[in-house]
């Protein structure tokens, strides 16, 4: 009977021996059965549903007839031979009300709150694998695999938890527990192995919350997960192979219940589904699962699951990341350009460096042989401390590189011979240590701290007066004044832990995870010091493993076509590493400038910034405090100052910025305007897309993913991430309209090719010459996405738009500098030699400021074309109208008078669409040769009009200061004629 089939599952180690098994006797259920709710109640503590283990078992062992009616509403729900979805609601309902009048039964307040806990975790599941018959899978002597997995909607669950994730899924067997948390759809991230069984669930909930704001920059949003074994074992081989083992049974439970891809949609047998189709699944390396990728794609081959071995990426036929050095080379990014725009070039100047790490580290040590310039003064991991107080760069740099290659090397290991003179190796639990004079020195030390002991010495290498620390390690070391040593969340490194007032290092490059506390690195930055965040600095390693994924769908449709074999696929990825590896890095530095550009924005405009942060708050996105971002008040304190965000906290909005973008672009059908394909061929090294022909190229799972996410990052990083929200405000259209607009202005602007041109430029120039050139050209960009947005029919297609202009631009653009005339002469002039750094450049410039009138050449050519007129004999006539006008100078004042206020620029904003409408009836009049303005002097028929116009233009200039009330009373004067000259 189901009694004794219980004692030998439990004998066999297939169930968990506890209480929940008296249900087996008390209310007759089979161990597989009482094994569902045992899943339940562990996922319910999990997820903080319920205050503890055993109340939801005290609870069913006082009421165990509550206990099965849970079970049938979940065998309601879930038994694939319960009959349609109709008939299974119906059967639900009915068990729900039973269980809410056993409920009322319930005398004790604690049991009743987990009671009802517990059945909206069960109401909240989307998914089981329970009615799997097993099929590929190892299967057990009652039939079904020796696990079960759950699937929630996170949405169902904000009941008893909340997050703003999107699923859950829950795996357990009798040997382990596992969570996979997600944040969308498409989402990727790694797998650890915790040693935190009784919250596993929180740390890595912690962790997915991280990983979405990084994965920003990447196409799919966070994920993570972890499993805790649950058994003990003696030695630490096979507590190894037991990990692996578990981390297997993890991956089983997650594709059980994974929709597949088999020429057309394959949802999983005996699977009932509460969810959409749902067949994106990634995993990748994280902590102690970092040599499982090739286990978990074989697991993904026993299930014919459609990612192949894109399932985990970095396996046999994957990029390696420390192989590639790939983590190191993106932080790298942001650290040349920290020193950049301090006038220095650490790949040809000497630098002093001290590190988190050692050299057999994948980021410390690959970022220790980025430079031969490096002269690293100290360095310590979690064995030794590092100190060679003046080393010679060439040296040194071949000793390192001589360890980075020996397997498992420590600083233990480095030739004492090659050290510098006071030069130590000495172990980090050290007592006492003896310090020459020339590492005191180094080390900024007082002549009366010669004896340090190991932990004392760590804080003196974190506190260095050097030129960079180097986070290529694990665990948090610094931490804001006004913070304890609990903030900091990392207890093991209590220790050596300082403050940032002792900090007296210029540079941070963050290479690991977690180095700072974000209240460091706010304090750290407004103190003068230069650092961005983790995830914006590291974020190559994730990058790489998704591209890496993308590019294994891309080639399988090659594969699945015949085109390809296998072998040839591993080879032609093989042969791109450093073309892939090339693209992330340059994901790095665009996100790292952008930063630099937000910056200076942020000085000018820091309500922009505020705004936004209320406008992703409002929706829901951004938790304003829990990311250490400043209040209000914060912000008016660092106005007075003189100060404004930092670089850490712009580092975040840009991520935020980005994911609301994304989302609202998947959610418009513009990833599919044909405009934005190159988006799609662009992600991928040429020779990729040349090895799959163009109609099995576009049906990439992820194209419109992928779309989006270019998108995105190519208008966030160069517009600054406020942009949007601040032409949704003062344009009152939405966010996709106006990233259309852009995409008709990049397109006609070429801005690709000239972000290119200044890039190549970065090496003979200083920092802010080229950012001056790339805000130009961002500035263009904005005007012309205005221009786009008052003058184009929104359901005019948009490849459309850039066609009919691309060609009539190029030539205006190359006559530009004899066509345009008056004060916008003089302000194309002033602008090329502003923007003239050295001589050889004048073409560049020339093409680059005539960009700042594309609007009025947008408007030029569509005036041609409406009257039929030579582009050039229109642009002339254009230019005088504005001449007569006055228009750049009334647009000037207009600009410097709008103000900060929200209204008041959207009346400057209106005011300035109605001077270009002005000039456009007036030329348009004078083009037809029908109005008066085709006279001698223009307006011969209507003097007394234009007198009246130019007596108020001086009224307005004699006001002190002008007003905007004044300048909208000027343009009132005119706009009569306007309309009279040419009503159409």
């Amino acid at each position: 009977g189901v009694l004794s089939e219980a004692i030998l599952a439990v004998r066999a180690g297939d169930a968990t021996n506890d209480s929940f098994n008296r249900l087996v006797r008390r209310a007759g259920m089979a161990w597989r059965e009482v094994e569902v709710l045992r899943a339940y109640a562990h996922y319910a503590f999990q997820i903080g549903a319920v205050p503890s283990r055993h109340v939801l078992r005290a609870a069913l062992k006082s009421h165990p007839g509550i206990g099965q009616l849970f079970f049938r509403l979940f065998e309601a729900r879930f038994d694939p031979d319960g009959g349609g979805m109709s008939e299974r609601e119906a059967k639900a309902a009915e068990l729900r009300s039973e269980i809410t009048q056993e409920l009322v039964g319930v005398s004790s307040l604690a049991f009743d709150r987990a009671l009802r806990a517990y059945q909206t975790v069960i109401d909240g599941t989307v998914r089981t694998n329970y009615y799997r018959g097993g099929g590929r899978t190892p299967t057990v002597r009652s039939g079904g695999v020796p696990y079960i997995s759950f699937k929630f909607e996170s949405e169902r669950l904000q009941a008893v938890s909340r997050s703003r994730l999107m699923y859950e899924v829950w795996v357990r067997s009798s040997r382990m527990e596992g969570i996979h948390l997600r944040g969308a759809a498409v989402a990727r991230g790694g797998i650890r192995h915790s040693d935190r069984p009784d919250d596993f669930r929180t740390e890595v909930m912690g962790l997915v919350l991280t990983q979405v704001v990084k994965n920003a920059v990447i196409v799919p949003s966070g994920s993570k997960g972890g499993f805790v074994c649950l058994r003990s074992l003696p030695d630490r081989e096979a507590m190894a192979h037991e990990a692996r083992e578990q981390y297997c049974t993890l991956m089983r439970g997650l594709l059980d219940i994974t929709d597949n891809l088999d020429g057309e949609d394959a949802p999983p047998e005996g699977v009932i589904r509460y969810d959409g189709f749902d067949p994106y699944l990634v995993v990748a390396a994280d902590k102690g699962t970092a040599p499982f990728s090739d286990t978990a794609n074989g697991v993904a081959a026993d299930y014919g699951f459609w990612l192949d071995d894109a399932f985990a990426s970095g396996g046999s036929n994957g990029y390696d990341h420390k192989e590639v050095g790939i983590t190191a080379a993106g932080a790298w990014e942001s650290v040349k350009r920290h020193f950049r725009e301090m006038g220095r070039d650490i790949q040809k100047e000497p630098f002093t460096v001290a590190g988190i790490g050692d050299m057999s580290g994948d980021v410390f040590g690959n970022g220790m042989l980025l430079s031969r310039q490096t002269r690293l003064v100290a360095a310590f991991d979690h064995r030794h401390v590092f100190i060679d107080p003046d080393p010679d760069p060439e040296t040194s740099y071949e000793e390192r590189e001589r360890l980075f290659h020996v397997g498992r090397s420590t600083w233990d290991d480095y030739d004492r011979d090659k050290l510098s003179p006071g030069g130590m190796i000495v172990p980090r639990g050290a007592k006492s240590v003896e310090l020459a004079e020339e590492a005191r020195t180094a080390l900024g030390l007082r002549p009366d701290e010669a004896t340090l002991d190991g932990e004392s010495l760590i804080r003196a290498v974190l506190a260095a007066p050097v030129d960079l620390l180097w986070n290529g390690g694990i665990g948090t070391y610094v931490k804001a004044n006004t913070e304890s040593h609990a903030d900091a969340g990392d207890a093991s490194n209590d220790a050596v832990r300082i403050d940032v007032e002792d900090l007296r290092v210029k540079v941070v490059g963050e290479g690991g995870n977690l180095g700072f506390t974000q209240a460091a690195r706010v304090e750290y930055a407004l103190g003068g010091g230069r650092i961005n965040t983790d995830a914006l600095d590291n974020s190559g390693g994730v990058n790489l493993s998704d591209r890496e994924v993308n590019l294994k769908i891309l080639l399988n449709e090659a594969m699945n076509a015949g085109l390809a074999t296998r072998e040839e696929r591993n080879k032609l990825l093989e042969q791109l590493t450093d073309t892939v590896a090339g693209l992330v890095v340059r994901d790095n530095e665009t996100g790292c400038q952008a930063i630099s550009l937000d910056e200076y924005r942020a000085r000018r405009g820091m309500d922009h910034y505020w705004a936004l942060m209320g406008d992703l708050g409002r929706i829901g996105l951004l938790d304003r405090d829990a990311e250490g971002l400043p209040s209000w008040d914060d912000l008016t304190a660092r106005k007075e100052a003189n100060k404004s965000l930092t670089r850490p906290e712009l580092s975040v909005l840009l991520s935020y910025a980005k994911l609301h973008l994304k989302a609202a672009l998947l959610a418009s059908d513009l990833p599919d305007d044909p405009s934005a394909a190159d988006y799609f061929f662009g992600y991928f090294p040429p020779e990729a897309v040349e090895a799959v022909p163009r109609e099995l190229a576009v049906k990439h799972r992820l194209r419109r993913e992928i779309v989006a996410c270019q998108l995105t990052n190519d208008l966030v990083d160069l517009m600054g991430s406020a942009f949007i929200g601040r032409l949704v405000r003062e344009t009152g259209r939405d966010a996709v309209e106006i990233a259309r607009a852009w995409l008709v202005a990049a397109r006609l602007t070429r801005h690709d090719t000239l972000l290119e041109k200044i890039r190549d430029r970065e090496g003979s120039m200083s920092a802010a010459v080229t950012y001056r050139w790339t805000m130009g050209l961002a500035r263009v960009l904005e005007r012309t996405t205005r221009w786009v947005l008052a003058n184009c029919d929104p359901e005019e297609p948009t490849s459309a738009l850039i066609e009919e202009s691309l060609e009539g631009l190029e030539a205006l653009r190359e006559k530009f500098h004899e066509i345009v005339a008056g004060q916008d002469r003089e302000n194309f002039q002033n602008r090329v030699a502003a923007l003239m750094p050295q001589v050889g450049d004048e073409d560049f410039v020339r093409n680059l400021v005539s960009l700042r009138f594309l609007d009025h050449l947008l408007e030029i050519l569509r005036l041609a074309r409406d009257s039929d007129t030579d582009p050039v004999s229109a642009a002339r006539m254009y230019y005088w109208v504005t001449e007569e006008l006055r228009i750049p100078w009334l647009v000037g004042c207009i600009e410097r008078t709008s103000g900060e206020g929200k209204w008041q620029q959207r009346w400057a904003l209106g005011l300035i669409n109605d001077l270009g409408a002005i000039r456009r009836n007036l030329t348009e009049g004078a083009l037809d040769g029908e109005g008066m303005l085709a006279g001698a002097l223009g307006f011969g028929g209507d003097d007394a009009q234009m007198d009246r116009f130019h007596q108020v233009l001086q009224e307005v200039e004699a006001e002190e200061p002008i007003s905007l009330s004044g300048l909208s009373v000027a343009i009132q004067q005119i706009r009569h004629l306007a309309w009279r000259e040419n009503p159409k």
